[in-house]
């Protein structure tokens, strides 16, 4: 049971990358959907969650060797995707690193997502460890207590530029800088976002326009809003009416 996401993650990355969701439905996110009951982009925490325990566990037997692994302190591993999160961007012996600090600062216990967060912003501000993020990557703002990102919480940007310990994001209203501690990677494959760079294209064209009135603004703030890596036939079909509406259309 306490490995079980690592046992789903797994599955999910064989099923990704071999494809097999195709003998039943187009596309992996409507597999996950359907199968599973939710998003692609859980799937893709999972995923990524299970790389992570593999890492730990690969590591820690290199580093106990020939040491009894039932009672070595640093054979404690993660018990749900949400306490490994926070490292899955970090090389991985940057993961066993921070892990293992975490582990200490829960008192030999299993860390919460919270912790395991706080010893990685520690280390990346004391090492200076390189910006996870690169450009083009989607990212969903967690606005925290900036008051800069207040009403951004859950809203989706691309990155256009990476600083030491910070991004400019492009978002569906505007560039924001954000502290990468304000940022969530949402680990869409390349394809994906690039769909994205063309939905928020789209989304800027019309925001330059001066006369954009609150209707086709409100559809706007919707789709930077959005869950998914993609437009539904009916956001393409309103998206396309305003382009048509403000002379961008075809």
């Amino acid at each position: 049971m306490e490995r079980a996401f690592f046992e789903a993650g797994k599955a999910l990355t064989e099923l990704r990358d071999r494809r097999l969701y195709r003998s039943t439905h187009k596309t992996f996110e409507d597999y996950c959907r359907d199968r599973f009951g939710h998003s692609r982009q859980q799937s893709n925490y999972l995923i990524a969650a299970a790389g992570v325990y593999e890492n730990l566990t690969t590591i820690g037997c290199q580093n106990v060797e020939n040491q009894n692994l039932t009672t070595n302190g640093t054979q404690i591993l993660p018990t749900s995707e949400r306490q490994v999160r926070p490292i899955t961007k970090l090389e991985p012996q940057q993961q066993w690193e921070v892990w293992q600090t975490a582990v200490e600062e829960a008192g030999g216990k299993v860390p919460s997502a919270r912790v395991v967060g706080d010893v990685v912003q520690r280390i990346m501000e004391r090492i200076k460890a390189p910006n996870p993020y690169h450009i083009g990557e989607v990212c969903q703002i967690i606005a925290k207590d900036n008051p800069d990102l207040r009403g951004k919480g859950g809203c989706w940007g691309i990155v256009n530029h990476v600083g030491e310990f910070s991004c400019t994001v492009k978002m569906w209203d505007g560039e924001y800088t954000v502290r990468i501690d304000h940022l969530k990677p949402l680990n869409y494959m390349e394809l994906e976002c690039q769909q994205m760079q063309l939905i928020s294209d789209r989304i800027s064209r019309l925001r330059e326009n001066e006369n954009l009135e609150d209707a086709p603004s409100a559809m706007l703030k919707h789709l930077g809003e959005l869950k998914r890596p993609y437009l539904t036939a009916m956001e393409e079909k309103l998206l396309s009416v305003i382009e048509r509406e403000y002379g961008l259309g075809d």
